[in-house]
């Protein structure tokens, strides 16, 4: 054979096999259980024995992260997108979206909002596109299951009766449409929220019901590459009771419960030894140690502060917008001298912890420090101070809480704690090491590049924010290199003897970064303390 033909040869070769690589099934299937709000350090023998067995055999993260503001829409688009929160453009559980509604804070999960958002951006509420999305574009198969409306952020197309795959499930609704039939005939109808004598409530009787609409009716014909299950507790219960009460511990064995369902189901299918199963949360949790009224400390201070503007934001005026742990502040106009005043206020407060503004101002960091610059971002941003002290269920992590809807020894989140920003990730399958636990820093930005990579999409998943977890995975990944910790900080003279302090760990890691904690206090002024500006460490 002479060396053209020999050439021609090689090139047929690497055309088929490069067709066959194209066209081959997906090898694995990979199934993410989302327990919303479980704290990493619940997980014991004890209280999750389902995920303690999971864990010992495939890889515990150590170091594993939300995205901030640590709540769950956040999150949940992060997790589907493997995008930042600016880049997704969801910043918040509520924000003020005045295309939307021009007088008051929008939900971002509820689905008419979604619906309204993406007909003014043409489809695009979510900037990036979802896990999911993309799988669909590939023609492969999904099916998302979730007892809360967070769910639908992964997979929110509306389609027909007559669509034939890739169903999703989301607080007892159902697209397509016909699916909530078929549910209602296997399942019966959607629970209602559990309330006992005193008033408190749990969603365990919703969590079980989404768990058998995945297992019974979403895998009636088959398990498909992809599934997420978003499980509501033990984040419901967390935040009636507090992180670590009996009810709190019940919920937590009661998403165990659920998980030990999926994973008997695998193995009644013959998948077990196929599948990658991740348990992840969307974020971790603290416990208030005191409820504060953010919009009624600034109307004292003598702003035109609000939490309704009727008729719209008028000039002068500042629309507070509480995310329990993280208050957004709207400013009319995007006016440059009332956000700068609303800041430096803020910073007097003995409940403020970090201060991120939309313009550069003294004390404070920038909006994309955190990856919250978004078209519609807040002109300020606070997370509001926490400590590392136990609650009285010997949970570590109090917090300042802005709203009257929870009080103290009730649970809430989104702050800069340590304990909302670590939360959980185990992973075990045949994609991933046996018996390690995973030092590395690693975030739910970096869920959805690695369950590409697994899937085969390698260059798909170079594209996202989050990076692909290389160092828990058998076989060739992108490997870590060295990474970097960081801790910035921000100081303005307050005028009155007084310094505002701040600070920002960050770690980083294949260009990822990685928020461990933050917080900020009022000191003593000094003649060797910087009176304003903004510094690194490493």
């Amino acid at each position: 054979m002479n060396t053209r033909l020999i050439s021609l040869f090689l090139a047929l070769l690497l055309a088929a096999g490069a067709a066959t690589s194209a066209e081959a099934p997906v090898r694995h299937q990979v199934v993410v259980v989302v327990w919303d709000g479980m704290r990493p350090d619940f997980v014991s023998e004890q209280n999750t024995p389902h995920l303690w067995a999971l864990a010992r055999a495939g890889v515990f993260f150590d170091r594993h992260h939300p995205v901030y503001p640590s709540s769950t829409e956040v999150n949940g688009a992060a997790i589907a997108t493997g995008a930042y929160p600016g880049h997704s453009t969801i910043v918040g559980n509520k924000e003020f979206r005045p295309s939307i509604d021009s007088e008051k804070p929008v939900n971002t999960e509820n689905p008419a909002v979604i619906r309204r958002a993406d007909e003014l951006t043409r489809g695009h509420d979510l900037a990036v596109g979802t896990l999911a999305e993309f799988l669909h574009a590939q023609g492969i198969r999904t099916a998302v299951a979730g007892s809360k409306q967070v769910a639908l952020l992964a997979d929110r197309a509306l389609r027909p009766d007559d669509a034939a795959s890739s169903p999703i499930v989301y607080e007892g609704a159902a697209l397509p449409p016909r699916v909530e039939q078929e549910l209602r005939s296997a399942l019966g109808a959607f629970p209602a929220v559990h309330r006992n004598s005193a008033g408190r409530g749990d969603k365990i009787a919703r969590d079980g019901w989404t768990t058998q609409a995945l297992l019974e009716v979403l895998w009636k014909d088959g398990v498909p590459p992809f599934s997420l299950l978003w499980l509501a507790e033990p984040d419901f219960s967390q935040h009636e009771t507090g992180p670590g009460s009996a009810a709190s511990l019940a919920a937590i064995r009661s998403s165990d419960d659920n998980l030990g369902l999926v994973l008997a189901e695998l193995h009644r299918r013959a998948l077990r030894e196929s599948t990658d199963v991740l348990v992840v949360s969307d974020h971790g949790f603290s416990t208030i140690g005191r409820a504060v009224d953010v919009a009624g400390d600034m109307s004292a201070a003598g702003f035109n502060a609000t939490r309704i503007a009727p008729g719209g934001l008028q000039t002068g005026q500042v629309l507070v917008v509480s995310n329990g742990g993280t208050v957004f502040f709207y400013v009319s106009g995007h006016d440059p001298a009332l956000s700068s005043r609303v800041a430096a206020w803020t910073q007097t407060q003995d409940w403020a912890g970090v201060v991120f503004a939309r313009e550069p101002m003294d004390g404070t960091f920038s909006l994309a420090t955190a990856h919250l610059d978004s078209p519609d971002a807040p002109d300020v941003v606070a997370a509001l101070r926490w400590t590392s002290e136990t609650s009285a269920t010997s949970a570590p992590g109090i917090i300042c809480s802005d709203g009257a809807d929870r009080g103290p020894g009730q649970g809430n989140h989104v702050s800069l704690s340590p304990s909302d920003m670590h939360n959980t990730l185990v992973a075990a399958g045949p994609d991933f090491r046996a018996g390690m636990h995973n030092p590395l820093p690693s975030a739910n930005t970096d869920l959805a590049p690695t369950i590409l990579w697994i899937l085969g999409f390698h260059d798909e998943a170079g594209q996202r924010d989050g990076r692909v977890l290389g160092e828990a995975l058998v076989g060739q990944a992108p490997p870590p290199r060295p990474h970097e910790s960081k801790r910035l900080t921000a100081r303005r003279a307050l005028g009155d003897g007084r310094v505002w302090e701040q600070y920002l760990i960050v770690s980083e890691l294949n260009g990822v970064q990685y928020f461990d904690e933050g917080n900020g206090r009022q000191t003593p002024e000094s003649g060797d303390r910087k009176a304003a500006g903004s510094s690194q460490t490493k």
